[in-house]
Order: C-alpha cells, then structure tokens, then sequence
C-alpha cells in the first residue's frame, strides 16, 4: 500500500444537529453530517491537497459505510480503516441553545472506534508518513485507544517524523489527574501542539496564552499553537513568541473550526512556510 505523508488517529462520530434552537427534546429536526476531531482534521488536510490516511475501527453499520463513502470523495486513503460488521459507529447531537451557542449530547461508549489497540497499527506505514496527529479526545475515549495512540506517537518519533497533537480536553471523558498524566507523555514526543485557553484551564488552571505556551514548551514541546477563537493564535517557540490576528468574518457555526486549523496548520509544515505565514492560513 502506498504511504501517505499525513497520518491520522481517532474516533470518527456521525452528527445530528438541531435544526431549530431550543431544547434536545423538543427539536422536530436534525441534520445530519460528519464529525470527530481527528477525521475533521483529516479531511482539512486532504483538502489542502496533503495525502492523507485516517486509521480506525468503523462499525459494520449504515454511519460506518458512510464514512468510508465521505473519505473515499474526499481523496483520503482508508485502506487501513478496519471495519466490524457487528460493532457500531459513534453519534452525537447538537442541541442550537436560545442564547447562542451549543451543547452536545454524545452516544460513543462501546463504539468500534473505541476497541482500536495497539496490535492494530500499521507501523510501516506510520514510520513512513510525514506527520502523525492524534489527539486528547483518542486519548480519552479508551484504554486501549490511549495506548495505541501513544504507540504511535513514539515510533514516529523514533523514525524521523513530525507529530501533530490536539488537546481537545473533554472532562467528561475522563479525569483531570488522568488526562495530565497522559497528556505529558504526548507533549514529550509532540513536535506541535494545538491547544486552547478552556483546556489550558481545565488542565492547569492558566487562563494566559503566553503562560499556557510557556508551561506546555515546558514540558517538552518545541512549537506551541493557542488558538484564541476571533483574535486569532499565540505561537510559541524557544526562539521567538507571537500573536497572529485572526479574520474578520461573519460567524455561522464554529464546530470543527480548530480541526480544521490543524489540517491547516501541517499544509504549513509540509510546506516548509515560515510560522507567520503557516499561523496566518490556518486563521483563515
């Protein structure tokens, strides 16, 4: 099989979202798309023209069949997606709230996604590709995903390659303490690291984009990415620190905004664009 120069790792989840605001259960309509933040990133990446490969257990069920459908349109390589035909793909729903904004409800427990270990891992192929990107949510949804994705991020480590990684905390997913803990063994091997100021401060309790960057370099990261929303992101390497305004746009759903300024953010790196030009595409 052809080695793709970007590689990701996680949960792949169908979406339903509210077609009115109000509450879950009063909504008459749902619309139904694509989600999961590494599959976001995934696709962004494709579209920027990367070559990329999305590895997973897909439930044998119509939402598994038709993300290998949306994958496959999107020129991404799922040949290494394994798919259980008892198993079933994870859900979530977004609920509009009245005053702006979301809340989502997830059905991902159990998920075939969730049974991906380590033992599933084509290491010639991650040890090939460019760029590896996981995130805290593969690392939080199980056990047995959590050290797989850790796998994986040392043996690309180990063979030359740039590793991407999300924060992505979700405290309902697992705890703090937890997360910590395994969130600084992914910072050691991370050659970038999207966070943003609600992980840092569930995590840390830092509420500063310069603290953040400051305290996760610590830890061992050589390029710091703190997305800011609308004011854009704060970079930050040993070398030099900056913020990068973000655009200014009409505003019509932010969900998947920072999976796609990741997919962003490697068309930069594999570029080999300077980090003004990289951190300015990936606002856009």
């Amino acid at each position: 099989m052809t080695i793709p120069d970007v590689v990701s790792l996680g949960e792949p989840m169908v979406e339903f979202c509210a077609t009115d605001a109000g509450r879950l259960s009063k909504a008459p309509l749902f619309k139904r798309g694509w989600g999961g933040d590494t599959s976001n990133f995934a696709v962004a990446a494709s579209r920027q023209g990367l070559s990329v490969a999305y590895i997973c257990r897909l439930g044998g069920d119509e939402f598994g069949r038709s993300f290998l459908d949306l994958w496959e349109a999107e020129g991404m390589d799922n040949s290494r997606v394994i798919v259980e035909p008892d198993a079933w793909t994870a859900i979530y729903i977004i609920s509009l709230m009245e005053g702006g904004g979301h809340d989502f409800t997830y059905y991902r427990a159990g998920s075939a996604a969730s049974r991906y270990s380590v033992d599933d891992l084509d290491l010639d192929c991650l040890g090939g590709a460019k760029v590896f990107h996981t995130s805290g949510i593969s690392l939080a949804i199980s056990g047995s995903v959590r050290m797989a994705a850790l796998k994986a991020l040392h043996h690309v480590k180990e063979k030359g390659g740039f590793n991407s990684f999300d924060i992505n905390m979700r405290a309902k997913l697992w705890d703090v303490e937890t997360a910590r803990r395994s969130l600084a063994e992914a910072f050691s091997v991370s050659d970038v690291v999207f966070a943003s100021m609600e992980d840092m401060n569930t995590l840390y309790g830092i509420k500063e984009p310069a603290i953040a960057a400051e305290h996760l370099r610590g830890m061992g990261v050589e390029t710091v990415v703190v997305k800011h929303g609308g004011k854009g992101c704060y970079v930050s390497t040993d070398e030099r620190s900056f913020t990068m305004p973000g655009y200014r746009v009409d505003v019509v759903d932010t969900t998947g905004s920072g999976d796609a300024f990741d997919g962003a953010w490697i068309k930069g790196v594999l570029m080999g664009w300077d980090l003004e030009r990289t951190a300015s595409f990936s606002n856009a």
